[in-house]
């Protein structure tokens, strides 16, 4: 008898495993989840000056391979020492040496590679002149442009421009003026003009009047274009092809408070640029002039330059004073940056994110360069990424117009209020004439009656 409830109770046991498959995958129709996004921001590699501590001025990537140029100068520091106008070539895989060292006569404010060919680089300097390099002949420069033709001012930037031959560049100074340059022939400069928004209408513009200049952009498929960022505050755009001031300066953006220490146009988006200055960074439309149509927050630190992410083009590179390098993208989060990466304690003044995306070097202004790379979704862009920034920035470009119609609208009614409530008076001219007239004949009737009266005494 217990034999057999012991049989029933193990063939009770038996049915029940073999009714549940303990395993058996649930919900397996469900579509897999994508994992929670990690962005991160850490240095990878760190590069300092030998011998010295002066800021970083300037970066440039090469075009093809691995190297990064850096321009170094203490302007508020001057010797006559050799050893202090020294910038360098890094092979970013040997942070112990730069592979080259630069020798200009002065030192360089900024230093760009060709695009055309990576073993030239072009060098702005600080007392105006403008020289060029070729890596395989060393450090010594092959051709500097005299001081005669140079800028009146240092040489904060240098751009090459696109052309047949590769070999043209331009510069721009604080001194406001723009000068066009072959490195073929450094005698004087191809062409040139003068940032002076004061008489657009004449014929004759002054170097007197030019705005100094702080910030120099270019984009390669708008070959005739440029735009230049003032010490005022103003972006100005360029038509080099214009024949009057007028047609040569066409727009003008009243964009920050302070100098504009960075401009550039998306690498997308060619209609958008990115302006950092002050405490601000604004994203601006070319169809939207009286105001930025996206910007950060004002931050508690000075915000020293800005630069497009080349692959994420929705991201935005800053530095700040503070030492912090803060990553915005507008297609997460606009109201904070995703990731702020404090790189150093002393101030950030440079940053260039290489064409790869994932790789960003920033200088400071102890002459150190921090090589920081970022993380996969902050280097890479998804298939949809272009389509949802294009109704981001429409929206906002079309936001701003109505609201530039609006304030149209309300100065033309308080224009016509002001006109209405004052109407000239209509004054006769004949009025005048007449008071003048009786007030003559009054005083010379009080004076005929003293007269009087002194003879009858």
């Amino acid at each position: 008898m217990h034999g057999r409830l012991c049989s029933q109770s193990m063939e009770h046991n038996i049915l029940q495993n073999n009714a549940v498959d303990m395993y058996q995958t649930y919900y397996s129709e469900l579509p897999s989840i994508p994992p929670v996004e990690r962005s991160s921001c850490h240095t990878v590699n760190v590069y300092r000056e030998p011998g010295s501590r002066r800021p970083v001025r300037s970066l440039s990537w090469q075009a093809e391979g691995a190297r990064l140029a850096s321009a170094h100068a203490d302007i508020d520091f001057m010797r006559n020492s050799r050893s202090l106008q020294f910038s360098y070539i890094w092979d970013i895989e040997n942070a112990n040496a730069p592979e080259l060292v630069i020798k200009p006569p002065q030192p360089l404010l900024d230093l760009q590679y060709n695009p055309r060919d990576q073993h030239v680089l072009v060098g702005g300097m600080l007392n105006g002149q403008v020289g060029c390099w070729d890596m395989r002949k060393g450090g010594e420069p092959f051709g500097v442009c005299p001081p005669h033709v140079a800028h009146r001012d240092l040489v904060r930037n240098v751009l090459f421009v696109h052309s047949k031959t590769g070999a043209e560049f331009f510069s721009s100074s604080p001194d406001g003026v723009v000068k066009w340059w072959d490195i073929r022939n450094m005698n004087e400069p191809t062409d040139s003009m003068i940032i002076d928004l004061v008489r657009l209408a004449s014929e004759t513009q002054s170097i007197n009047r030019a705005l100094g200049i702080s910030a120099l952009e270019y984009e390669s498929t708008i070959p005739t274009r440029f735009m230049v960022g003032t010490e005022s505050g103003l972006v100005i755009g360029g038509n080099r092809k214009g024949k009057t001031p007028l047609e040569k300066l066409p727009s003008k953006y009243e964009a920050h408070l302070g100098p504009v220490y960075a401009l550039q146009r998306n690498p997308t988006f060619l209609k958008n640029f990115l302006t950092v200055g002050d405490w601000t960074a604004r994203v601006w439309s070319e169809d939207c002039r009286e105001s930025s149509i996206l910007w950060t927050y004002s931050h508690r630190t000075k915000l020293t330059d800005g630069a497009w992410n080349p692959i994420r083009f929705s991201l935005m590179l800053i530095t700040q004073w503070d030492g912090c390098l803060s990553c915005w993208d507008l297609l997460r989060r606009r109201s904070a940056p995703i990731v702020t990466a404090q790189l150093c304690d002393e101030p950030l003044l440079k940053v260039r994110p290489h064409e790869g995306g994932q790789l960003v070097a920033c200088g400071s202004s102890k002459g150190t360069i921090y090589l920081a790379e970022l993380s996969e979704n902050l280097g890479t862009a998804d298939k949809n990424d272009k389509q949802l920034l294009t109704h981001i920035l429409e929206r906002e470009n079309k936001r701003e117009r109505i609201l530039e119609a609006r304030m149209r609208e309300l100065r033309l009614k308080m224009r016509q209020d002001r006109d209405g409530n004052q109407p000239p008076a209509e004054v006769d001219p004949g009025v005048n004439d007449r008071d003048l007239e009786e007030a003559t004949a009054e005083y010379m009737q009080m004076v005929n009656e003293l007269q009087a009266q002194q003879k009858s005494l």
